[in-house]
Parts: structure tokens; C-alpha cells; sequence
């Protein structure tokens, strides 16, 4: 069971620090703290000199790794990308952000990793899972894809085993519809089968308002979903969470009284850490 909680997120700010990396920290997975006075602990010096959409996760050797999309709205949507989300779709970046640490407070200089080539468009939102069966971790991540004329997103996947080399990614899903789905299967890859419980939940939400998902497991053992609510603009914007008895069971219900937060965080992923490595954060960035 988790000893406490790390958020690695981005602020929905209209300035380049708000594209950056943000640390959140909480000892009991509800209650969450600001980190390094609500300034960023990772800026991007490359590619878009933006990130956005991180994900983490602790490997086997011990280390920790960053994962992000390549993007700065701040520093290059009304100029690269012409004000249109369609360029950024077609044209962004086909890298992602990556930063490696052993102990959680000293980062390597970020790396970009080109996992696409010109059939791809911009990739989104990775996210990165061990598959303890061929000791290899499985990153996701979403693209616009020549295949299909550049029209909806896929989910792609490519493998890894030291997060320098990395496969040649393989499409994993395309998506009917839009609005967030729960699915189950029995490897990374799929096949998968959706969890028509989650879907009569997710029904209730204002259609085309919320992204991001992430999800972790509670001290109680109950799960936590966390959704990205981006149907207003400005600091309304960010996560809410909802939170389910058990993840197979998909019954997730909107709990904002439970929760308490610094700011509104967006985009990120939840990493269950040590009460010795919740310390050592909260001291090297205090």
C-alpha cells in the first residue's frame, strides 16, 4: 500500500512556465500540496520548449522516468501553428519529452524521443506500463496517422526496455465516438473489452468537456479517477475526481468534497511513492 503520493502535471496558464512540469504531493491520495512554491521543477529547453500530458513511471532498475508531450500553445499556437489545432494535429511534433531520475529530486537533461515518421502527426499524452511477462514497458500515446488521412486520432504503441531504444510503433485502437471509455483485457496490446457500467457513468458528464484520465488506487483501497475537466477556460479548468469501489466494477462517482488541492492540475499521472522519497521532495524543493 502506498505510503503517500506523487501528481506530475502542467497548470492551465496562458504563460510558457504553465506548460512546464509541476509537482504535486499528498500523503493520503485526497488532501494535495503545492510543491516548489507553484513554480515548475522541470522546464523544456527543446523541442516546443513546452510539455504537457506527463506521465511517470518507477522501473525495475530502480529509476524514474518522464514522459510528455511536446507542445507549447503559449510559445507557438498563434504563430507555428497559425491559431489552428488541425496544424498542430497534422504538423506537431512527432517526439516526446523524456527525463530520467533515481531518487525523484535530481533529473537528467531532457532527451527527445522521435517515435514518428512522416505518416505521423503530433503525438499526445503518453503513457508508459511494465509488462512484467517480457520484462519490456509499453508506451501508448495517440497520433493523427496518414492511414486514415490524418482524420481521428489512434492509439499507437511501441516497446521498450531501457528507454533509449525503442520499437517501431504498432496501432494499438482507433476509437468510435468520443467520451472516455474503461476497458479490459488480457495484455497491453489488446484485445480489449469496454465496461459498459463506466460508459452509463460517464454518460452523465457534459459531452466533449472532460479528458485526461488517470486513475489510482486509495489507501482504503477504493480507486480514484481523476478527469480533466477543460470545458471552461482559464483556472476552472483541471481535474476532478470521481472515485469507484473497484476499477472492474466501474462505477465511478463524482467526489469533490473529498478532495482538497493548491490549484486546479491538469494532464498528468499519480505515482505511489515512499514516505521517505514524499520527504526527500518536500525538502529539496522547499
Amino acid at each position: 500500500m502506498a505510503s503517500a503520493y506523487l501528481f506530475v502535471h502542467f497548470r492551465e496558464k496562458e504563460t510558457p512556465d504553465g506548460e512546464q512540469v509541476y509537482f504535486g504531493l499528498s500523503r493520503d491520495g485526497f488532501n494535495w500540496e503545492q510543491v516548489n512554491g507553484c513554480e515548475p521543477v522541470l522546464w523544456s529547453q527543446k523541442g516546443d520548449k513546452g510539455v504537457r500530458d506527463h506521465t511517470i513511471v518507477r522501473a525495475q532498475s530502480g529509476k524514474f522516468y518522464i514522459l510528455s508531450t511536446d507542445l507549447s500553445l503559449a510559445n507557438n499556437f498563434n504563430t507555428k501553428y497559425q491559431g489552428q489545432w488541425q496544424n498542430i494535429a497534422r504538423s506537431g511534433s512527432k517526439h516526446l519529452v523524456l527525463w530520467e531520475s533515481g531518487d525523484l529530486v535530481n533529473w537528467s537533461e531532457e532527451r527527445l524521443v522521435g517515435l514518428g515518421d512522416e505518416d505521423f502527426g503530433c503525438l499526445w499524452a503518453p503513457e508508459v506500463f511494465h509488462d512484467a511477462g517480457r520484462d519490456e514497458y509499453v508506451i501508448h500515446f495517440s497520433a493523427a496517422h496518414a492511414s486514415n488521412h490524418f482524420g481521428d486520432k489512434a492509439i499507437f504503441y511501441t516497446r521498450t526496455r531501457d528507454f533509449i531504444s525503442f520499437d517501431k510503433p504498432q496501432l494499438l485502437c482507433r476509437k468510435d465516438g468520443s467520451g472516455i471509455l474503461l476497458q479490459h483485457g488480457e495484455t497491453l496490446t489488446g484485445a480489449y473489452t469496454e465496461n459498459m457500467s463506466f460508459a452509463a457513468e460517464m454518460a452523465k458528464l457534459t459531452p466533449g468537456a472532460y479528458e485526461g484520465p488517470t486513475a489510482f488506487k486509495l489507501p482504503d483501497g477504493k480507486w480514484c479517477l481523476m478527469l480533466d475537466f477543460y470545458g471552461v477556460r482559464g483556472e476552472g479548468q483541471g481535474y476532478v475526481p470521481f472515485v469507484a469501489d473497484t476499477l472492474r466494477g466501474g462505477r465511478f462517482v463524482r467526489s469533490d468534497e473529498q478532495f482538497s488541492f493548491p490549484y486546479r492540475f491538469k494532464h498528468g499521472t499519480v505515482l505511489a511513492i515512499t514516505a521517505d522519497e514524499y520527504e526527500r521532495i518536500r525538502r529539496h524543493f522547499s
